[in-house]
């Protein structure tokens, strides 16, 4: 199948489908300036075949990347973070300090990883993953800036999702690259033109309380924009952060609710089932409950799995 190329956002930004798990599901950004070149995450290892294609489509050289910034260190944002910069011999990757270890010495990453999906699955969906060398790497700070051409990016802390997590505010489109931060929205659930989103509470690190204090934080810039991985741009941003709090409230009432259960997955993932539908019906959507839960299933798993992490913490199961 032919390498889709990449889609101009304008100012610079091009949004790159890595081709995991399906189309518009998981996306890396190109971010050009001035004859410079960063990428925002990278997708596995099995997607750097099409972000090399996406320079070539911009007419960049492989020596004009200086930058690689995975927004946090889960495999289908970093897997492929070493495999890249194997193939950019002037780029320096940037992580957030709680995840540097994990790419230079990626072992333990790859086998969570494993233990949650299986060795057939990882070999499937996500490769190798190669250890990116101490000497290309190094940890960003909150509030950090990188130069790429004649703009700077901006670099904070937002936990919440996971504690390894950065977001990069970038001053021309005046948008913020989220990772997973800021939510997940897939354009086949968007409802003429307007898009649906919701949080993502995938293991192992979720934690609710955090994740509202960086949407403050992320707000506070009044973004014209945002750049999720899970996919795509999306312009009307206010709309979506009310809408992901009010399902993170709901969210957060399921967890209590499941609290005192000893095995809650099942009924966490009923109960996220049943907030997707009812706030997706809201949104217009007419389609079966079938479709829909099908659109949003692998969400459902993980979602639910990190909701359980989380319940065992605050019970004091988890350091």
């Amino acid at each position: 199948m032919d390498t889709p190329p990449p889609h101009a956002e304008g100012g610079g930004v091009y949004t790159v489908d890595t081709g995991f798990q399906r189309p518009a599901f998981d996306a890396a950004y190109l971010v050009v300036d001035a004859g410079e070149a960063a990428f925002i995450d990278s997708g596995t290892s099995l997607s750097v075949p099409r972000l090399l294609a996406a320079l070539d489509h911009v007419g960049l050289a492989r020596s004009q990347v200086r930058w690689i910034i995975p927004t946090h260190v889960h495999l289908d944002h970093a897997g492929g973070v070493g495999e890249l910069l194997s193939h950019l011999p002037q780029a320096q990757v940037v992580v957030h300090p709680k995840g540097l270890r994990h790419l230079v010495e990626p072992q333990m990453l790859r086998s969570g990883a494993t233990a949650i999906y299986g060795e057939a699955e990882m070999q499937r969906s996500y490769g190798h993953v190669r250890p990116v060398p101490s000497s290309r790497i190094q940890p960003s700070h909150d509030g950090e800036l990188l130069p790429v051409g004649q703009r700077h990016l901006t670099l904070i802390d937002t936990p919440g999702h996971a504690r390894h997590h950065h977001c990069i505010w970038d001053p021309v489109t005046e948008g913020w690259f989220t990772g997973d931060t800021f939510g997940i929205s897939y354009r086949e659930l968007d409802v003429q033109g307007k898009a649906w989103i919701l949080p993502s509470s995938t293991p192992v690190q979720f934690d609710p309380v955090a994740l509202a204090a960086s949407w403050k934080k992320l707000l506070a810039k009044q973004p014209q924009c945002v750049y999720l991985t899970h996919y795509g741009r999306l312009d009307d941003v206010v709309r979506l952060a009310a809408l992901q709090s009010e399902m993170l409230a709901e969210v957060v009432r399921l967890g209590d609710a499941c609290q005192s259960l000893d095995a809650p997955e099942a009924a966490l993932q009923q109960g996220l089932a049943q907030i997707y539908l009812r706030s997706l019906r809201a949104h217009g959507h007419t389609d079966s409950d079938e479709r829909l839960l099908g659109v949003l299933a692998v969400d459902i798993q993980l979602n639910s799995q990190g909701m359980a992490v989380w319940l065992k913490s605050r019970r004091g199961g988890l350091s």
